[in-house]
Parts: structure tokens; sequence; C-alpha cells
């Protein structure tokens, strides 16, 4: 739970910390419910959007939101932190068949999105789409009701998602922690380069929670397209999702990644593996999943266990023992 300051607290301190700052410098900008885009954007005049601060501010900067009021949708192309203070709900209703945010940054650019209420009011089509950029943070967010729209080109840019990453070259790493995805038609998490990519990626994703996925809840899928991918999944949850809690598959591109102390329940199937995926299951309890508990659809049997997981009361349980050869508790 996020606790509430006073707003005279929140001024001092931003206050101090300007107070050494060149007059000239837009390293931080401000936004607030009683901004005006004509502002130059300083806590004394904030702006009023998210995307004429970002336009704004250095690259490198920040952009922190006063009080709490929904400041627009916002496209990124530069390095730059979109944040809210504790007690401040900094919100972005995306406009129907839009996205709330897009990322096409430069190779070396940083993006940190922090306390933001992504909401597609049952009409956007996606919370946070990252095309581009050589890193994303997300911290304390949420993003929920993105609509799928069947008629939408999904080769183009999938509808329905919470989080959708689509890199197409480069290398670069995501981190997702204390984030909740909820309600959206198709996907919570959805990682999917297109086809052709030759993105590689480093990830972590920690405390995420995604519920009410129409699809599935968190997805790295990179049959059609991407590089080697490398992820860590921890204490985290994916429940009531239509299709898989966790969908992670790929073709012939390497894919290796751990899933620690999560939980699968009330999914189609809880946790899904299948290509060439290297996966670790382990300290995680995944239960009352309707078509079934795991699923091993790895070509060489590389779905492992370390035999401390709590599976049971699915429909079955799994089609497949899991490969527990390898590793050995201690």
């Amino acid at each position: 739970m996020r606790t509430a300051i006073p707003l005279t607290v929140l001024a001092t301190a931003l206050a101090c910390s300007l107070a050494t700052t060149p007059a000239n410098a837009r390293a931080r900008v401000f936004v607030a419910s009683y901004g005006d885009d004509a502002n130059p954007c300083t806590f004394g005049s904030p702006c009023k959007t998210f995307q004429h601060a970002h336009d704004a501010v250095d690259a490198g900067g920040e952009v922190t939101a006063i009080d709490s009021a929904g400041f627009g949708p916002i496209t990124i192309n530069k390095a730059v932190t979109i944040t809210s203070p504790d007690g401040v709900e900094a919100g972005i209703v995306a406009a129907a068949g839009g996205n709330a945010i897009t990322i096409t940054a430069a190779a070396s650019d940083d993006i940190v999105l922090r306390g933001l209420t992504v909401d597609g009011a049952g009409v956007a089509f996606n919370g946070i789409v990252f095309i581009s950029g050589g890193s994303l943070t997300v911290i304390n967010c949420t993003l929920q009701n993105f609509l799928f729209n069947p008629a939408f080109n999904p080769t183009n840019t999938p509808s329905g998602n919470g989080i959708l990453m689509r890199p197409s070259s480069g290398s670069f790493h995501f981190a997702i922690t204390n984030t909740i995805m909820s309600n959206n038609d198709s996907t919570g998490f959805f990682y999917i380069p297109p086809s052709g990519s030759t993105a590689t990626s480093n990830s972590v994703l920690d405390h995420v929670t995604a519920l009410n996925s129409g699809a599935s809840g968190i997805v790295y899928n990179t049959v059609s397209g991407g590089g080697a991918t490398t992820f860590s999944i921890t204490n985290s949850i994916s429940s009531n999702s239509g299709a898989d809690g966790f969908l992670l598959v790929t073709g012939t591109t390497p894919m290796t990644g751990s899933v620690d102390n999560v939980a699968a329940s009330n999914n189609g199937t809880g946790v899904f593996v299948q290509g060439v995926a290297k996966v670790t299951l382990s300290r995680s309890i995944v239960t009352a999943n309707t078509n079934e508990g795991v699923h091993d659809g790895t070509s060489a049997h590389t779905f492992y266990t370390f035999g401390n997981n709590q599976i049971a009361l699915n429909n079955p349980d799994n089609s497949s023992v899991l490969n527990s050869a390898t590793f050995a508790l201690h």
C-alpha cells in the first residue's frame, strides 16, 4: 500500500533537490492536475501532460507528477524516468484504439516507469508497448482493462495486453517489479518479438501479478522472431487466465529461464513450456488448472524440476513427468 505524504513535505523535498540546479537545466520537470502545457514545467509552474513534460526534459532526466490526476498517453523516444511519489496516483488513460505508453528509444537509452496507473478503459489496445531502447524498468505500476480487437493486425502490434515487448533488433534488458496486470483481454505480460527479429534480452520479473487475462498471464514467445532470451520469474502470480498461467515457448532460438516461488491457479494450463526452451521450476504452487497443471512440450525434455513444487488438484497435474535428473536438493 502506498502511504500518502503531505504536499508541503513533497514541495520542500523537491525544492531542496532543485536548489543547486542551474536555471537553464531541464534535468527534472513536473506535471500536475492544475498544470498547463504552456508552462515551463517547473515545480512552481508545472505542465499538464506527460508528453509535453517528456519533450521538455533533458535526455536522462525525470518527469514527476506532483498530485493525483490523469496525464495522458505518451510516446517515449529518449532516456527518461516517469514517476510519482508515494501517495500520488499518476494516471494514464489511453485513447480508444491506441496505446498508453509507446517506447521507441535508442539502443543506449534507459527508461524507468514508476508508480503509474495505466488504464485502457475497455477501449484502448495496450498499456506499455516497448519497440526499442537499451533497458526498461517498470516499478509499482498497474496496467488494466485493455481491449483485444480481432480486426487489428496481430503481426503489427497485438492488442489487449498490459505490457507488450516487441523489439526487432539489438540487445537489451528489462525488469518488472511490484506490478499488477489485470482484466486484459489478451495477455498481462507479453514478450513476443516480431517475425525476423534478432533482438536478444535478459530480464527479471519479480512480484508481478497477472489476473483475469483473456489468453495467458505471463508469456515469453520467440517462435516467430527474436534471438537468445534469458529470464528469471520470481515471487509472482498468474491466475484465472483463459489459456496458460505461464507460457514459455520458443522455436529454434535459445531460451533459458528460471521460474521460482510462483503460483499458477485457475488457468487453462498452469505452466506450459515448449520448443528448445530450457526452464527450471522450483518452490512453486500449481493448482486448480482446468486443462493441465504443468506441460512439458520441449523437444529434448528440458523442462526441469528441483522436486520441491506443489502440483496438485489439476486436471490432470501433468502429461509427462518433469526432468529432475540434473538437479538434487541439498
